[in-house]
């Protein structure tokens, strides 16, 4: 039996790794405090639920769902967008719902690379990205997100035959793992180079609605013009706590959503349509629960930035996103800092190399751990501060 070579060059998803040493520390007795995996902890909303279990009991929503969603959801993320953006879509040609953002994420590339085409992905970032361009027989081309830039892309660096082969550019703000933010400036210098050479933008937005101290973060599709080069993935995920319910959106350029809508119809089924359902009242209905949420990942935010300064290490107070992106004192790698935490203290953190090689130097810590074990964890942590 011989692999595919896209299969044999195919690294082991990182969280996958992550899960396999929790479980392995626990089946020596070990009581491990997970900072890893960006999977809020809060429930889903009552009253999403509630609407869930409605439509759970509806014989039409027990049959195979369309393609594209059904025409609610469509129009719910459109006033979604309107309310939240003040950006309008054609809920018919513009929208399009996804078995969670990944999905989308990860099958975009199909609609665009050919071999031997170019993607242009941030590194660090999330793994997707270069993922699905590889699976599409593409290239990319990293884009170095590097602290002094402010963990934006230096678009100026880029050679210009890289430009000129390009097909996609991938961004995401506020972003995982630095937990970074855009303007709305850095966003019209996007559309402007995507304009210039042709290149379809794919912005990764789901944390728009994870934010602290009073910031707003926006969306790429606000700026003038952008709507002609982009797509905007989103997610019902971390906004509204429905990580394990799969359902996400698509929605920007007429013709970049048709595009993937013809790769789902020939791949997938569509969203369950009692999740839809779930997801149209998440959308439209009250809005109180997301404020809710952010005053208590802001709180697990302060705390862990004291814990991790009085390590020594180097924090920016993150504005936005689900994640802590800490620089490690000199003299280790990020995974042998990861792997002395994990052993002296019993607490998981993701090495920044996890996300590409520009992530060495860093650890994220993700703020989706129950308020306890954040207690525990950081008192595991602060014995350690002497040592380092």
């Amino acid at each position: 039996m011989q692999l595919a070579k896209r299969i044999e060059k195919l690294p082991p998803y990182l969280f996958v790794q992550i899960s396999k040493k929790i479980a392995e520390k626990k089946a020596q007795g070990i009581d491990v405090i997970s900072f890893g995996i960006g999977d809020p902890d809060i429930p889903t909303p009552p009253h999403v639920i509630k609407r869930l279990c409605q439509a759970a009991r509806d014989p039409t929503n027990h049959r195979y769902p369309e393609t594209e969603g059904l025409p609610e959801l469509r129009k719910a993320i459109a006033e979604w967008y309107h309310q939240r953006f003040g950006i309008s879509l054609n809920p018919d040609k513009e929208v399009l719902p996804l078995i969670g953002s990944k999905e989308g994420i990860g099958h975009i590339a199909l609609c665009f690379i050919d071999p031997g085409d170019i993607a242009l992905v941030p590194d660090p970032a999330y793994p997707v990205y270069a993922i699905g361009t590889m699976f599409a027989g593409g290239e990319s081309y990293f884009m170095p997100l590097i602290e002094k830039n402010g963990f934006l892309p230096d678009l100026d660096t880029i050679p210009a035959w890289v430009a000129q082969k390009a097909k996609l550019m991938w961004i995401s703000y506020p972003n995982n793992p630095t937990a970074a933010i855009a303007d709305l400036d850095f966003f019209e210098k996007v559309v402007a180079f995507a304009k210039r050479h042709d290149i379809v933008v794919c912005h990764d937005g789901p944390y728009t609605e994870v934010a602290f101290d009073g910031y707003k973060p926006v969306s790429f599709l606000q700026v003038k013009g952008a709507k002609d080069i982009s797509v905007e993935f989103h997610s019902c995920s971390k906004s509204y706590n429905m990580t394990g319910w799969r359902i996400g959106m698509a929605v920007g350029n007429e013709k970049i959503v048709n595009a993937l809508m013809r790769v789902k119809s020939n791949l997938d089924t569509g969203v369950p349509q009692a999740i839809q359902h779930a997801a149209i009242a998440a959308l439209l209905g009250n809005q109180d629960c997301i404020a809710e949420h952010n005053a208590i990942y802001q709180r697990r935010r302060d705390k862990v930035v004291k814990t991790l300064k009085k390590l020594g290490l180097k924090v920016n107070t993150p504005k936005a996103s689900l994640y802590v992106w800490a620089k490690i004192p000199k003299g280790y790698t990020s995974f042998d800092f990861c792997t002395r935490l994990l052993d002296e203290a019993a607490v998981v953190v993701t090495p920044g190399t996890g996300y590409g090689k520009y992530g060495e130097g860093y650890i994220r810590l993700s703020l989706t751990t129950p308020d306890d074990r954040v207690k525990e964890g950081l008192a595991r942590l602060e014995k350690l501060a002497k040592k380092f």
